[in-house]
């Protein structure tokens, strides 16, 4: 049932916001130059995949985690579009694609070896990864590896209908502080 929503989802959501993607590109190319982020990510069963994004910071940012990198990396436009969480919409895509979930465990780097056997050990990579979820709307980021495993961790196993759609619904009216970086 949850694949079904989140196919629905992703497919209209596509479809109703084609002209919010279409002004984010014309203003990033602007901004940056280059307005999709496209980096490898730990999926399901620890399958690779590739996530898109808006990109928020500069070209010659490291490939590290949010909580890794400098706040100063991240451009004007990039700063509106991590607070009004616009720079995740692509991710629909792969959501499309059954690569992620709507509401899951937000997917890692591949680099991030603590996080990885933490996650490992609560069996949060039998789920797809997801554009938001509990840890997210709880404010844990992944500088916390394991606070953010058994987080995710309660969240599969208490995942219902109504939770699927409390955690999108908290994201929507701005729970959360999406992914953090260093000042």
């Amino acid at each position: 049932m949850i694949r079904f929503l989140d196919f629905l989802a992703a497919f209209f959501g596509l479809l109703l916001l084609w002209p919010v993607f279409l002004i984010i590109i014309l203003v990033g190319f602007f901004d940056t130059g280059s307005p999709v982020f496209i980096q490898e990510r730990v999926g399901r069963h620890l399958k690779p995949f590739k996530l898109i994004k808006f990109r928020t910071m500069a070209l010659d940012t490291q490939s590290v985690a949010s909580h890794l990198a400098s706040s100063n990396s991240i451009t004007k436009l990039g700063a509106f579009l991590r607070k009004t969480k616009l720079d995740e919409l692509p991710q629909l895509i792969n959501v499309l694609k059954g690569e992620m979930s709507l509401v899951g465990p937000r997917p890692n780097l591949f680099n991030q070896e603590e996080l990885i056997a933490e996650r490992q050990t609560f069996g949060v990579y039998n789920v797809r990864p997801g554009i938001t979820g509990l840890a997210q709307v709880s404010d844990i980021d992944m500088s916390t590896p394991e606070l953010l495993a058994q987080t995710d961790a309660k969240m599969i196993s208490s995942m219902s209908l109504s939770n699927y759609f409390k955690y999108i619904l908290m994201t929507v009216s701005g729970s959360g502080q999406g992914d953090r970086v260093k000042s």
